[in-house]
């Protein structure tokens, strides 16, 4: 029996559950989805504990983040070549033993180098599972369900961030740092139950795997690895005292980037791309495929979207990395106060894209994306006005705003980004859109600390006995994230009405 008439091809499983098999299928990919979310989030809570236990500097257990962020990054051009290669399903279930293979070693393990590789396998699961749920969204589902379903997955995908640190910060004090890598092991567990009964062993459009398709391009993934760790550690080193070597690197990871380019522009020609396949084939090799399509950038909605999602990436992590460090440091909150009083915002963020993805049919994709943008970059413009003495009500209501801002964002974005795209185009555009969505975000935290740490240099030499030195940094930091969210309005706003989405399959 072949692959696409098997009991768990995507018509075997539609013709058993009928129409809420896409509902089911989406539950499925959102518990593995939050299971690779709170693996990224919430291992900042155990560096400190983790940081004691292995007596190792702060710099070098950064790289359990830094490793797995990566790792995340990069492996999310390679989802569209494997559901090709592989289907949905086993893709899926590799990702989520990774998960939770990573969690168990992780949590077991006695040495940092063990710990670092279980980070790094839980990275790369986490970046192959996340551009899925863009994926069946756009494809499983009509065009006036995308928008519910998109808000459904959001709530669930971003209340696992919301409680994790939280929680996490409990287990770390009760259990301490090995809790962390468990954490993910449950979600983990369920989702691969899921997946052996929704998950559809089909590739993206229902049509059988293809064992034959073009092969990985290796050498653009060697270059985009390259090139991202090259950037990563410039944007480090430029918190260093070595400003030589960070320049080099930047540059290096500049020209990295330029030969990726050219690179995926030569697989592309199609004089050259006939004569390859036809050479491979001779040799009984597949052909090889480009790791990213740039032919999605032809369209103008998605290239606007991709501007908007580099930029929302440096603005959403950078100020999850500096809001608490903010009101630790600049405000003299305790970490556990900290945490009890951020919970709320998060399920409210979480309550908003519920209500949100509902809503969003009403309006064009892009509406709501420079709504939100505008919220959040108010949101940080107004935090020089929050000042200690006056209470803290006012902060609560800007993180608020900023929380609603994020919801209005999360279900809009993908969806204006990518619709109206042919259907060929969607998983590389979805695996593209979050590629640049990480990338902001991994340079985001550094570039946060890097102007935070100019300021307080700059405003010290100038005013050493001055008071407040501190918080003036904070806030003119806040300025600075401000101004990057709202450059991202100018780019949500030429995305326009992205027209019809594609046709439920």
């Amino acid at each position: 029996m072949s692959l696409a008439q098997g009991p768990h091809s995507l018509q075997a499983l539609k013709a058993r559950y009928g129409e809420r098999h896409r509902w089911l299928l989406l539950l499925s990919v959102m518990l593995g989805s939050m299971a690779a979310v709170m693996s990224s989030t919430i291992m900042n809570v155990a560096i400190p504990d983790m940081s004691q236990h292995f007596t190792l500097g702060q710099s070098r257990v950064q790289w359990v983040t830094s490793g797995f962020m990566v790792a995340m990054t990069v492996s999310m051009l390679t989802t569209p070549w494997l559901l090709s290669r592989y289907g949905y399903r086993r893709v899926y279930e590799v990702c989520m033993w990774l998960l939770l293979g990573g969690g168990v070693v992780g949590g077991f393990a006695n040495d940092f180098p063990l710990v670092m590789a279980a980070r790094v396998a839980e990275g790369l699961a986490a970046g192959v599972v996340q551009p899925i749920p863009a994926i069946i969204i756009l494809r499983a589902f009509a065009p006036e369900e995308q928008g519910r379903a998109s808000g459904l997955f959001g709530m669930g995908v971003v209340l696992a961030p919301a409680l994790g640190p939280s929680i996490g910060g409990v287990l770390v004090d009760v259990f301490g740092w090995r809790s962390i890598f468990f954490m993910v092991v449950p979600l983990a567990m369920v989702a691969l139950w899921l997946s052996r009964r929704y998950v559809p062993t089909s590739a993206p459009g229902g049509v059988q795997a293809d064992a034959g398709s073009p092969g990985l391009d290796w050498i653009g993934l060697a270059l985009a690895s390259v090139s991202t760790l090259m950037l990563l550690n410039g944007l480090v080193q430029l918190r260093g005292d070595d400003d030589t070597v960070a320049v080099v690197l930047l540059a290096l990871a500049g020209v990295g980037m330029a030969v990726f380019v050219a690179w995926q522009r030569h697989l592309l020609q199609p004089g050259r791309r006939a004569r390859r396949h036809a050479s491979r084939s001779a040799s009984g090799q597949p052909p090889r495929g480009p790791l990213m399509n740039l032919r999605v950038f032809g369209h103008r909605n998605f290239a606007m979207g991709s501007l908007v999602s580099f930029t929302y990436g440096i603005a959403l992590f950078g100020s999850t990395y500096l809001l608490p460090v903010y009101m630790q440091m600049g405000l003299g909150l305790s970490p556990s106060y900290i945490g009890a009083a951020l919970l709320p915002a998060g399920i409210l963020l979480a309550v908003t894209i519920a209500v949100v993805g509902r809503l969003s049919n009403r309006f064009p994709p892009a509406y709501w994306v420079s709504w939100g943008l505008a919220m959040l970059a108010l949101s940080f413009a107004l935090m020089p006005l929050v000042h200690p003495a006056a209470g803290l009500a006012l902060l609560w209501i800007l993180v608020i705003l900023g929380r609603i801002g994020l919801g209005f964002i999360l279900p809009s974005l993908n969806l204006g980004a990518l619709r109206g795209l042919p259907k060929d185009l969607i998983p590389q555009a979805s695996s593209v859109i979050g590629f640049v969505r990480m990338l902001g975000g991994a340079a985001g935290v550094s570039i946060c600390a890097i102007v935070l740490e100019w300021r307080l240099a700059a405003q010290a030499a100038s005013s050493p006995l001055s008071r407040g030195l501190g918080l003036r940094a904070f806030n003119e930091t806040f300025v600075f994230l401000a101004v990057i969210t709202a450059l991202a309005l100018l780019a949500a706003w030429k995305m326009g009405d992205a027209g019809a989405a594609p046709h439920k399959e």
